[in-house]
């Protein structure tokens, strides 16, 4: 991390991951377009909130038992699952990469699930304005692996993502990590109860019971490599 700024005002974080995949056809820009703003869960970009005002949960999701975070959702398989399982809960979501977006939004579209907000960008924007103590539980699913030794410091589970993470979350809320990487397993064991997570005794090979399988899952387990299913808590105390 660095004390360097933008002009806005917001911090300099170095964003190593992909923005652009593929061409979006026709329908998946439109969905950009119309239905991305209704799934917005306010101004986090540092030119709508330069404040960082944190944001109105309660008025995003009224009536809800509980606020979700799912980080990095991929193609949105998991998060439309688990909105629909779970309609009783308002779920949140951070995916800088426009084609995952607009592959959500298509599944939002199908699933016709409305308890769910989108941050299509970094989850530290999102970080500086979710409320202290706001969030019950956080999935991170099948990470980028950065699997070079040098690229290590870019995952998740380090200092510069953890520490807000532990600072949004709920006392008592659990984090969960699915990952079919052995080094990511590793790196997670190390940093994760460094941040303050006490370890949940869940065996690593058996998936949640609510754990709807993605298809980064099912190309691992096509490809020989096993997930594993790890959970964490923050401390109540």
């Amino acid at each position: 991390m660095t004390d360097r700024t933008h002009k806005s005002g917001a911090p300099w974080r170095n964003f190593h991951g992909r923005i652009h995949g593929k061409t979006l056809n026709r329908r998946q820009q439109d969905m950009l377009e119309t239905d991305l703003g209704h799934f917005s869960p306010g101004p986090v970009s540092w030119e709508e909130n330069p404040d960082r005002t944190p944001l109105d949960l309660a008025g995003l999701f009224p009536g809800k038992d509980e606020i979700w975070l799912e980080i990095g959702f991929g193609g949105g398989e998991h998060m439309v699952a688990m909105a629909a399982r779970y309609p009783g809960i308002g779920l949140i979501g951070a995916e800088p990469y426009v084609n995952g977006v607009a592959q959500l939004l298509g599944k939002i579209r199908e699933a016709e699930v409305q308890n769910l907000a989108i941050h299509a960008g970094d989850v530290r924007d999102l970080f500086d304005v979710i409320p202290d103590g706001s969030i019950a539980k956080a999935f991170l699913n099948y990470p980028d692996p950065w699997p070079k030794a040098r690229h290590h410091k870019r995952r998740f589970v380090t200092p510069q993502y953890l520490e807000p993470l532990m600072r949004v979350l709920a006392p008592g809320a659990e984090f969960r990590v699915a990952t079919d990487i052995e080094d990511y397993v590793r790196q997670t064991i190390e940093e994760v109860p460094a941040a303050g997570f006490a370890r949940v005794d869940h065996p690593m090979d058996e998936a949640w019971s609510d754990w709807p399988s993605t298809r980064y899952e099912q190309k691992a387990l096509r490809e020989g490599r096993p997930p594993h299913y790890l959970t964490w808590q923050k401390p109540v105390d």
